[in-house]
C-alpha cells in the first residue's frame, strides 16, 4: 500500500510535470521557430545551449541553480524580497528547475517540425494578406499538432522522472518538494522495498504507456490505394 507521503509525492510530481509542460510550451514555441528561420552565426551556440541538459549531469546544473537561488545571490535576494519567500528548496525552484533540464525535449521536436514546414504555403498565405499570428494558427499549427503533442508528452514525462536537479535545488521535504524520483530513493534508502517496487513500477508503465501512445499517435495513416473500375 502506498503511504500518504508517497501519494502526496505523486500529486506533487503531476503537478510540477503539468505547469513546467506549460511554461515550455510558451516559452519553447518561439524559440524553436527562432532555431528553425534563424541564420544568424550565433544560431550553433544557442542550439548548444539548449541541448546542454542532454550530454550534462543534472547534478552539475542543479549546484549552479543552487547557488543563484541561495538567499545571498543576486538572483536570490530579488526573488526573496519580491515573494517573501526564499527560492531555494522551495516548490518554485523545481518549477524553474525542470523547465531548463526538460528544454531540449520540447524545443527540438518542434524546431524539427517547423523546420520542416512547407514554405510555398506560408508565402501564399502571406501574399493574401495573412498575418503571422494569423499564419501560425491556420497552417502552422495544425501541420505540427503531432509534433506538439511529442514535445509536450516529452517534457511531461521527463519531468517526472527527474531526480538529480529536483534534489538539489529542492531537497527532500515532504509534501513541498518531495517528488516521486526522491520519494522512490527515500524508500530505497530506508529499505522499503516494497513500497519502492509500487513506485518503480508506477513510473514504468506510465513511461511505457505514455510513449506508446506518442509513437501511435504520430504514425502515419496508411492510403488506401484506389483501384480503377
Amino acid at each position: 500500500m502506498l503511504h500518504a507521503n508517497d501519494i502526496a509525492a505523486i500529486v506533487l510530481s503531476l503537478q510540477l510535470a503539468t505547469i513546467s509542460t506549460v511554461i515550455l510550451l510558451i516559452i519553447g514555441t518561439p524559440m524553436a521557430w527562432w532555431l528553425a528561420h534563424s541564420r544568424s552565426r550565433c544560431k550553433p551556440i544557442f542550439e548548444a545551449l539548449v541541448a546542454l541538459p542532454l550530454v550534462l549531469p543534472p547534478t552539475v546544473l542543479g549546484f549552479y541553480l543552487l547557488l543563484a537561488f541561495a538567499p545571498n545571490s543576486p538572483f536570490g535576494q530579488l526573488w526573496l524580497s519580491a515573494t517573501g519567500q526564499s527560492l531555494a528548496f522551495s516548490f518554485s525552484a523545481l518549477v524553474i528547475g525542470s523547465v531548463l533540464y526538460s528544454l531540449p525535449f520540447v524545443v527540438q521536436p518542434l524546431q524539427a517540425s517547423f523546420e520542416q514546414l512547407p514554405k510555398n504555403l506560408l508565402e501564399a498565405a502571406s501574399t493574401l494578406g495573412a498575418d503571422f499570428k494569423d499564419r501560425f494558427f491556420s497552417i502552422v499549427l495544425p501541420l505540427s499538432r503531432r509534433s506538439f503533442i511529442t514535445a509536450a508528452s516529452l517534457g511531461f514525462a521527463h519531468t517526472v522522472g527527474e531526480f538529480g536537479i529536483v534534489l538539489m535545488i529542492g531537497g527532500n521535504i515532504p509534501g513541498k518538494t518531495q517528488v516521486l524520483s526522491i520519494a522512490l530513493f527515500d524508500r530505497v534508502e530506508s529499505l522499503q522495498f516494497q513500497q519502492a517496487h509500487i513506485l518503480a513500477a508506477g513510473l514504468v508503465v506510465f513511461s511505457l504507456l505514455l510513449l506508446s501512445l506518442v509513437y501511435r499517435m504520430n504514425k502515419p495513416s496508411s492510403l488506401s490505394v484506389v483501384r480503377p473500375q
